[in-house]
């Protein structure tokens, strides 16, 4: 079977032009060497695939006939892949969470305003333009000592 096919067929594609597309991107390597779409596989083979910026390892079990449920992809296909690699593709998604829930939407006014209030703080505002002066003028006598 061709190596596209194959990975479109265990479900490690959502269509086979996209298999094809990443295996010309050179995303794709049968025991270390970059492949064509057109290369067959056999059982035995691993397949290193990155995907999602991380770094899978297949062993082909054995070869379907055509695309299967995705209960049965265990029967076609072992994962050798790292466990670092899992722990980093969950750091990720972890440093992607925001402050907003997913699915609130834009920020609205109000979660604006409060951002701003924030950042700016209370102290800039009860300073008059003569406090400023004065509070240079410490800084620009301690470098002088």
């Amino acid at each position: 079977m061709r190596i596209d096919k194959f990975l479109w067929c265990v479900r490690f594609y959502k269509t086979r032009s996209i298999a094809a597309g990443e295996i010309k991107k050179n995303r794709v390597s049968l025991a270390g060497q970059t492949v064509k779409s057109s290369r067959e596989v056999k059982c035995g083979d691993l397949i290193k695939i990155r995907k999602n910026q991380i770094d899978y390892q297949i062993k082909i079990v054995q070869i379907p006939k055509s695309r299967i449920g995705a209960k049965l992809v265990p029967l076609h296909i072992q994962d050798k892949t790292d466990k670092e690699q899992y722990e980093i593709m969950k750091l990720r998604q972890l440093s992607q969470e925001h402050y907003r829930n997913k699915g609130e939407g834009r920020p609205t006014k109000k979660d604006r305003r409060d951002l701003d209030d924030y950042v700016d703080g209370d102290s800039s505002a009860d300073m008059a333009d003569g406090d400023w002066d004065l509070f240079f003028s410490d800084v620009d006598d301690s470098k002088a000592d």
